[in-house]
């Protein structure tokens, strides 16, 4: 797994273990630091880890590559929703839970985030709702493939003729992407045990 880590009053990142690329990458936002390293513990066999001290180190590690955040709401300076608000400013598809000491109220509503866990949390907990954000995220990011490639065959499905459409390998290869997302579309709506339309965030 990889850990990316800013420190207070570091300039740069420590990388500390490598890993594949196919792991999702959780980003920490927590400035009491020791449960930002606590939290990292929790998470690091099974993610890539970034880890930011502060709502500032926080927007500096805000990428397209980020699967998931978790982010504190009361920070100095730059408060989680105002990471929030770079997040969505930004168009990042991450999927976001706040861990915050703050008790929900109806102003959880409007904000933009996924879950929202009131400290003090677990590892069971943060493992729990990193992997079911992950794989929304996941489901939703093959979701719009899939529509894309119906929508492709659709169009091919009028302007071609069933003989061209047969005798194309092109075709007859998207017919088998469609097929195989589908299939893993359905596998992660089971896993999550929620009906599809619900996922469609």
């Amino acid at each position: 797994m990889t850990i990316i880590t800013l420190r207070p009053r570091q300039e740069t990142r420590q990388a500390v273990t490598a890993g594949d690329d196919d792991t999702p990458t959780v980003l920490i936002v927590e400035d009491e630091q020791h449960l930002a390293d606590l939290y990292t513990d929790y998470l690091s066999d099974q993610y890539h880890v970034q880890t930011a001290y502060s709502g500032e180190e926080g927007l500096e590690l805000l990428s397209p590559d980020i699967d998931v955040v978790l982010l504190d709401r009361r920070m100095p300076v730059v408060s989680g929703n105002e990471v929030l608000a770079q997040i969505e400013e930004k168009g990042l598809r991450c999927r976001v839970a706040m861990v915050t000491a703050i008790d929900p109220d109806f102003d959880i509503i409007e904000m933009r985030v996924d879950d929202y866990l009131v400290k003090p949390v677990t590892r069971d907990d943060l493992q729990e709702v990193v992997d079911r954000l992950y794989k929304i995220r996941e489901y939703n990011d093959r979701l719009r493939t899939l529509t894309s490639k119906k929508l492709k065959r659709n169009v091919l499905r009028v302007e071609k003729t069933d003989r061209e459409l047969q005798d194309s390998d092109r075709y007859q290869e998207l017919q088998d992407e469609i097929e195989r997302i589908s299939s893993n579309v359905e596998s992660l709506a089971d896993e999550l045990d929620v009906e599809k339309d619900d996922l469609q965030l």
